[in-house]
């Protein structure tokens, strides 16, 4: 029986979305795709989504926040982001950065790292021993992490693929500087995973993958030689075991 599992509707600049279902609760992570997208992935049961947490404004993240606070899902994200939104709702939540919250039976905090012109908001989710960190949309992370048991990490392009294209004439540069100062690259998320503690992890989800400046298929290829990890990438539609493995 699965303890917990992840299940994807959305991980590109189109759309944002991931639900963790511990069988009674339910936390989502994002609020970029449609509510109606998150019902059918849980089919139609809104009782046991117990919150949304959100890295930051941008409207593939954000975008479809007050609809799902509307439907009675309380939503926590940081100061910089709702007032952003401009929304003033009784279901919007502020989280303080380094402040754990307990969101039902998730116990949840939030880091702030850069992304471009705003910051973008990382999650350590804590349920039962997994440890379970979200990153996404920053150019990189700023701290280290021990006792993690699966992780979101963004893997969006690579540096080379996205100069190729621009010597033969598909790119285009202020996506690629806008790109290199927002979104984690390939080698830079690399480097995170070889600095930080994986001998608990079970899985490793590279998100946010760019259209025009990644390879999925290398991508997962390179990260799981590195580190001996399940590796995929994430599509909506996938679900994955993120129940313990005991070693």
């Amino acid at each position: 029986m699965k303890t917990m599992y992840l299940k994807i509707t959305g991980s590109s600049s189109s759309g944002n979305n991931y639900i963790l279902d511990s069988g009674s609760e339910i936390l989502l992570i994002e609020s970029g795709v449609t509510l109606k997208k998150v019902k059918e992935s849980i089919d139609f049961d809104l009782s046991k989504v117990i919150g949304c947490i959100c890295s930051h404004y941008h409207s593939d993240h954000f975008k479809f926040a007050p609809d799902y606070m509307k439907a009675g899902i309380d939503m926590y994200s940081s100061k910089e982001t709702l007032e952003l939104s401009g929304i003033d709702h009784h279901r919007a939540h502020i989280m303080e950065p380094k402040k754990t919250y307990q969101i039902g039976s998730f116990r949840v905090m939030g880091f702030m790292m850069p992304h471009g012109d705003i910051e973008s908001m990382g999650f350590i989710i804590k349920h039962g021993s997994n440890k379970i960190l979200f990153v996404t949309d920053c150019h990189y992370v700023p701290y280290k992490f021990s006792g993690l048991t699966n992780l979101l990490i963004e893997a969006n392009h690579d540096i080379e693929i996205v100069d190729h294209k621009l010597l033969e004439g598909n790119g285009n540069v202020f996506v690629r500087d806008r790109s290199l100062s927002a979104h984690m690259e390939l080698q830079t998320a690399k480097a995170f995973l070889k600095a930080n503690d994986l001998s608990a992890v079970n899985n490793i989800v590279l998100i946010h993958l760019s259209d025009s400046g990644s390879d999925e298929k290398r991508f997962v290829k390179e990260i799981a030689a590195q580190t001996g990890k399940n590796t995929c990438a994430a599509k909506a539609g996938l679900e994955i075991d993120f129940g313990i493995t005991p070693f």
